[in-house]
């Protein structure tokens, strides 16, 4: 335990977690990523080792940081918070807290023998900025119940390839496990030159956020071409891990999923869609845009323990591109074997 500022920091014990799940939800720049709940599901998917720090004081919760430790021979030793997430960072009552917390991080960085630490901060984050441009955008609007003004919020030629999508009559249905969604997802991803994960990582989500987390697939007769996972917080809606298979562009079946994503949250009471992350100059941040969601840069932040260099893992870096390349034309049940076995170690 390291006292500090007056605020105790400790590493998050077995039956502490309804309280700290309390306090990121009642905490402003608390999100969904910050439960604790990700602890479990990230040990049962990949055995990493978690280190969710927690502060107190008074013994009141004033802080947490959640960390995960990947340590891999291709991609680096390092602690992300939070790792395979949008969001992270320290969640707190104030900046003090937070640099406490990150100072504690520093320091099992270093005890860890570990590159460094990776903060996936959020807009709301009192953390300073790093000085380079950000790589990362997130996209978020605000929805409401009615849907005619929801679809209005779209820009004109989005609106028609929804339109377009809906006249295919496209079928969408709830689904109550991970197989299509997997299915669809792991063709989806190979197709972009991207390792997938494990069915058992789905599966693990699905359980451990039963109600938080819904899948919804669409159908083109019997055959499912679209399909995502997306997350509820507080007011939020998080279309989150979502694929489509080659055809579902002609079909506009992607806009149909996320469009009956956003009228199914709208009309449960939800406020706020957020898109999650894109790389800019990528085809996710346009579709994006195209659908009227302003681009806010997410500041990442890297803390080096100054032991070797932080590796940089841009997907974006040339040295990566002869690789993505060759993984769009290999046979699919083979990248369902090894690519979880890759993207474990990606964070």
């Amino acid at each position: 335990m390291l006292r500090q500022t007056g605020t105790d920091i400790s590493v998050l014990d077995v039956g502490d977690e309804d309280g700290w799940d309390a306090f990121v939800k009642r905490t402003p720049n608390g999100t969904f990523f910050h439960l604790s709940g990700w602890r479990r599901v990230i040990e049962k998917s990949f055995g990493h080792k978690t280190h969710y720090l927690l502060a107190k004081r008074g013994g009141e919760i004033c802080g947490v940081l959640p960390l995960t430790h990947i340590r891999s021979a291709l991609f680096g030793n390092r602690l992300i918070s939070n790792a395979f997430c949008v969001y992270g960072g320290p969640v707190s009552e104030n900046s003090v807290i937070d640099e406490a917390l990150c100072e504690q991080a520093l320091n099992l960085a270093r005890k860890l023998g570990v590159d460094g630490v990776e903060l996936r901060s959020t807009p709301l984050s009192d953390l300073p900025a790093p000085n380079e441009e950000p790589l990362y955008f997130t996209f978020r609007r605000e929805i409401c119940a009615d849907n005619d003004a929801n679809l209005k919020a779209v820009p004109r030629k989005q609106r028609a390839v929804i339109r377009k999508g809906l006249s295919n009559k496209l079928e969408t249905r709830i689904e109550p496990n991970v197989d299509r969604m997997h299915a669809v997802y792991a063709e989806s991803v190979r197709n972009l030159g991207t390792p997938v994960f494990s069915k058992r990582y789905f599966q693990e989500l699905k359980a451990e956020f039963a109600d938080e987390c819904e899948i919804l697939t669409v159908y083109n007769g019997t055959h499912a071409v679209s399909s995502v996972m997306s997350f509820y917080f507080r007011d939020e809606v998080l279309p989150y891990y979502g694929g489509g298979l080659t055809v579902a562009r002609d079909l506009a079946a992607n806009d149909v999923m996320y469009w009956d994503v956003m009228q199914r949250a709208a009309l449960r009471g939800f406020k706020i869609f957020d898109f999650g992350r894109s790389k800019t100059g990528t085809g996710a941040f346009a579709f994006k845009r195209n659908w009227g969601f302003e681009p806010n840069p997410l500041h990442f932040r890297t803390i080096s323990t100054g032991s070797r260099d932080v590796k940089n893992i841009n997907p974006l870096n040339p040295k990566y591109r002869s690789a993505i390349n060759l993984w769009r034309y290999l046979p699919l049940p083979l990248t369902k074997i090894i690519g979880p076995m890759i993207v474990r170690s990606l964070g």
